[in-house]
């Protein structure tokens, strides 16, 4: 496999001139990469031009732009790496990460030592280009890893269902190609969570091993302009609850056991209260008031709107109107 282990990478770029470069060039030093696909994704800045002279000078490097140069999001630039890719094997970067020296000497044996492996995760570091906001923030992203390896057949239930033993990050995972002919290609209607989704159902349609947990194989950059800072918590709320609603119905599709579709189920349901109300003591929220009788009705799920008029009127975090809450919640 040393001649077939060639590994296309891909990044998505938006508005990113001040770190692209030192990501391009992290992932052109790597040996086993035979090309990196870059996804201008409309950049209204000087990443294109960055990335344009570039590719003069790295055979390896391609750029690509959606259609009239639209801004379309990661998973639609992801989606169009992948699909322009010609390796056997994929790894992702962001604009704003870049890869340590080998990166992909680890992957490479896992791979070879065997065949029927879907891909290999691996921890990953952090570089901040700001001032860590006290000691709390840069230990807890110094490595993001798990706590100890876990085999495929248990990685979904310990990561994901009891949870608690860490995670890992798509820079520090490499995947055969062919892995999105089972599972499809990342979510486009989910604006976060799109990388989450994916990995569960790669670990519930592949197998999924640990590379190096304890060592770092990339670094993830932190600044103020991180998609995960401007985003505040009931935003995160709803795009959970859709990535759940999403994983329920894929689940049923793919015929996966009932307890499985019954955690996505649930899971949908919690994040949808949380949305609903923030702060779980029954206040009145009228945008995700809005945003639930909208879910409700294009679910046709009329029983449960019966629900959400009298929480309209209920102002103040009385037992009725929590009790109302959950009942709403259990009829989605």
């Amino acid at each position: 496999m040393k001649d077939k282990f060639k590994v296309s990478v891909i990044i998505p770029v938006f508005n990113a001139e001040a770190y692209i470069e030192k990501a391009i060039l992290s992932a052109v030093q790597q040996t086993e990469v035979d090309e990196i696909l870059v996804i201008d994704d409309g950049s209204t800045d000087e990443s294109y031009k960055i990335i344009k002279d570039l590719e003069a000078n790295y055979p390896k490097l391609r750029i690509f732009q959606h259609h009239k140069k639209q801004n379309l999001g990661r998973s639609a630039s992801r989606n169009l790496g992948i699909k322009k890719a010609s390796s056997d094997f994929i790894a992702f970067l962001d604009a704003d990460d870049y890869y340590l020296e080998n990166r992909f000497k680890y992957d490479q044996k896992i791979f070879e030592d065997d065949p029927t492996i879907a891909g290999v995760y691996n921890a990953i570091g952090a570089h901040f280009y700001r001032l860590p906001k006290g000691d709390l923030e840069a230990e807890k992203v110094k490595l993001t890893t798990l706590e100890y390896p876990v085999t495929p057949e248990r990685l979904f239930h310990e990561l994901w269902v009891e949870g608690g033993i860490g995670h890992f990050s798509g820079i520090g995972l490499t995947v055969k190609k062919e892995i999105f002919e089972k599972i499809g290609y990342f979510n486009e209607k989910l604006e976060v969570a799109e990388d989450t989704e994916l990995w569960i159902k790669i670990s519930l349609k592949g197998k999924l091993v640990p590379g190096k947990l304890n060592e770092s194989v990339a670094i993830r950059g932190v600044h103020d302009s991180n998609v995960f800072v401007k985003i505040n918590s009931q935003f995160y709320f709803k795009e959970y609850h859709k990535m759940y609603l999403s994983l329920r119905e894929w689940s049923t599709h793919e015929q996966l056991p009932a307890s499985i579709v019954a955690f996505f189920a649930e899971q949908a349901k919690k994040y949808l209260l949380k949305y609903f109300d923030l702060d779980n003591r029954g206040y009145f929220n009228p945008r995700s008031t809005f945003y639930i009788i909208s879910h409700l009705i294009k679910c046709r799920k009329f029983k449960a709107l019966f629900y959400v008029v009298p929480v309209l009127f209920l102002y103040k975090p009385t037992g009725k109107g929590y009790f109302l809450r959950r009942n709403l919640i259990k009829n989605m």
